[in-house]
């Protein structure tokens, strides 16, 4: 947006402090930050203005295209829903996640998250879209046909973001079999004998595909300088596995020794932000503010609910976090942990994406009033 707009008598949050004071944009970047309040300019009424929310792990697109089994939405429809929602709640950058790999819980053809993407492109070259949007490939390792699904992948530049995930049970997300009755078999009202076979069938395709997977969509990412994602690791070994194929972020870990060492080695340690508002995870593992707590959680990411990315940094202030620390779980590691360089900060020569947030005090609900784009108001 070309132009100057001044925003006075707010509460800006930088990297390190909150400036009290006026914001002033220029043709789409943040051209000055100053302290005072001006006599020309938007009156924010002391309400905070902070970076625009960066989104690295969301499966909320899913859910719009296929809002139950079986079925598949309008694409075009599916992603605008979604883009407003995720809008709405502060998010100007978000990286849509596609499920790459068939399995027993149905899954997605091979072809589907391909029309998926070029929806998403024609969306955003209409200019049908609130945020600005990039694409993260969830790949199943241990499903037979993961590289067929990543194949027509493998030039597109929207993508930015890889995972390897492996849901077999036994590890990772699932250690116990417990977890993964609860999850597979009692939500799932599978029968005995189902189960029984949806459970070796998925144990057979981790041994027989996940390691072999697992390396050739590393070097492939690194071919192209995809930023890579472990998921769910639960040992130093998982760890150590995820260092030597050049992994950058370290997704929802389910221990805290597994959180440490890929904080220790380098890693970005992302949870989920409903984990933080709900103060434990939905599957049984570690909670999120354990990490916070033992200085080794770096990005948070709203996984299923968009309006979550808001909440959870203000929760965990609560707790005892600076705000600006808070708000930089969500907006400048984010955004360094995939090389977004031009965002995720209030500082003159950033874009100008930012949110005016209104909060009346502690344990108050963060209100998102207004949402811009490059300058432009988008919510």
């Amino acid at each position: 947006m070309t132009g100057e707009q001044n925003y006075t008598n707010a509460a800006i949050i930088r990297r390190d402090d909150i400036v009290h004071g006026t914001l002033v944009v220029r043709d789409g970047a943040i051209a000055e930050i100053a302290e005072g309040r001006s006599e020309k300019g938007i009156d924010c009424e002391g309400d905070y203005l902070l970076p625009g929310l960066i989104e690295l792990h969301t499966d909320h697109l899913e859910g719009h295209y296929s809002p139950r089994p079986g079925v598949r939405w309008d694409r075009t429809a599916a992603i605008q829903a979604h883009d407003a929602q995720v809008a709405a709640s502060g998010i100007t950058t978000v990286f849509d996640c596609l499920r790459l790999g068939s399995d027993e819980e149905g899954g997605f053809e091979v072809g589907e998250m391909r029309a998926m993407a070029d929806a998403l492109k024609g969306a955003q070259t209409d200019g049908r879209l609130r945020a600005d949007h990039h694409i993260h490939l969830r790949c199943e390792v241990s499903a037979p046909d993961v590289l067929d699904h990543f194949e027509p992948f493998q030039h597109e530049a929207m993508v930015r973001l890889a995972s390897l995930m492996d849901h077999a049970p036994g590890q990772r997300q699932f250690q116990t079999m417990e977890q993964y009755i609860l999850y597979y078999k009692t939500k799932k009202g599978m029968s005995d004998d189902a189960f029984d076979r949806f459970v070796e069938k998925r144990r057979h395709n981790s041994a027989t595909h996940a390691d072999r997977h697992r390396r050739i969509l590393a070097e492939r990412c690194a071919e192209r300088n995809i930023t890579l994602a472990s998921h769910d690791d639960a040992t130093a070994e998982h760890v150590a596995e995820a260092r030597d194929l050049g992994t950058r972020l370290a997704e929802f870990p389910t221990s805290l020794e597994a959180a440490r060492s890929s904080h220790e080695t380098g890693m970005s340690v992302l949870m989920g932000a409903p984990n933080v508002v709900r103060g434990k995870s939905h599957s049984g593992n570690i909670a999120a503010t354990d990490l916070a707590d033992a200085g080794v959680l770096d990005v948070l990411s709203s996984d299923y609910v968009p309006i979550s990315l808001i909440t959870a940094p203000f929760v965990l202030h609560d707790r005892g976090m600076a705000l600006s620390d808070a708000i930089a779980l969500v907006t400048a590691t984010p955004a360094r942990a995939v090389g977004l360089d031009d965002r995720g900060e209030m500082q003159p020569g950033k874009r100008a994406d930012f949110i005016r947030v209104r909060r009346t005090g502690e344990g108050d609900m963060p209100l998102v009033r207004s949402v811009w784009r490059q300058g432009a108001r988008v919510a």
